[in-house]
């Protein structure tokens, strides 16, 4: 990292915020774009009225206040300043911006860094990338939704299959196996805990994020990946119950510790991944 010019990590630096302040959009309105599609199917399924509303995109409508409704001027929807110059506040009303928008943009900064100073420049960076922002999405939907959404983490998963076809066809085998022994490991942890409690564990975008996460790292990386989710998800899980009581015995998402066990495993490198494989062997 320190042999790469300042220029271009300042430049992925504003890239990766800009990306990120994207990111937010999609965060916030995806998963209300999927429910009222899956309203309409209810609807039309029950021969309903179909239900006319505003349009409701990622481009339409412009980013408002949640409270008043006021659209937000351009310079304040700028990444990071524009959250920092009007104090986390709404220009018009004065509400609370949620510290999501600029925690997202942030981290999409340092994704972008971090990518360019292992990866370079280029398709490949280019994909680590995207798969890198993929995850930051599905962790922050799946912590204020409890959803992971296919549209998410299957386009991950081949995507995954691709960037191997393209860039290390030799772990093309191991890829495959690793999507499909990633979804069946989560899949036979749901169900037996299940036949045992009576109860849902996970939901299956966490087997679809874990399959995903195996055609990007292959078979091999499966038990360094589980170790580091459960454990990270184990300790903040408690943590998290400590210190809020009325969160206890509350469903917590699993995702988000996935997509920061597929953080480190991507972005780790050698330091990490190799003497990982030299203790289990590989």
């Amino acid at each position: 990292m320190l042999d790469l010019p300042v220029t271009l990590l300042l430049l992925a630096a504003l890239l990766g915020l800009c990306l990120g302040s994207f990111l937010n959009v999609v965060i916030v309105r995806l998963p209300v774009m999927l429910m009222r599609g899956w309203r309409a199917e209810a609807r039309e399924a029950l021969e309903l009225p179909e239900e006319h509303q505003p349009p409701f995109n990622l481009a339409t409508p412009r980013s408002l206040c949640p409270r008043c409704e006021t659209p937000i001027a351009w310079h304040d929807n700028l990444p990071l300043l524009g959250w920092l110059k009007r104090r986390g506040r709404c220009a018009h009303c004065g509400t609370r911006i949620s510290a999501q928008y600029p925690l997202v943009e942030l981290a999409g900064g340092v994704l972008a860094v971090a990518v360019v100073a292992l990866y370079g420049v280029g398709f490949q960076a280019g994909f680590v990338l995207a798969a890198c922002l993929a995850l930051l999405v599905m962790a922050v939907i799946d912590l204020r939704t409890q959803l992971l959404p296919d549209v998410l983490t299957l386009p991950l998963l081949w995507a995954g299959l691709l960037y191997q076809v393209l860039f290390q066809p030799l772990m093309l085998e191991s890829a495959v196996i690793g999507a499909m022994a990633g979804y069946l490991a989560l899949w036979s942890v749901y169900w037996l805990f299940r036949l045992i409690t009576g109860k849902e564990g996970m939901g299956y975008g966490d087997f679809k994020l874990l399959a995903a996460l195996g055609a990007w790292l292959g078979w091999q990386a499966l038990p360094l990946l589980l170790i580091l989710s459960a454990g990270v998800g184990a300790l903040l899980g408690i943590l998290i119950q400590l210190a809020v009581p009325r969160l206890r015995g509350a469903p917590m998402p699993f995702g988000p510790y996935l997509a920061l066990a597929g953080w480190i495993a991507l972005l780790g490198g050698d330091p990490l991944m190799g003497p990982y494989r030299a203790m289990v062997g590989l």
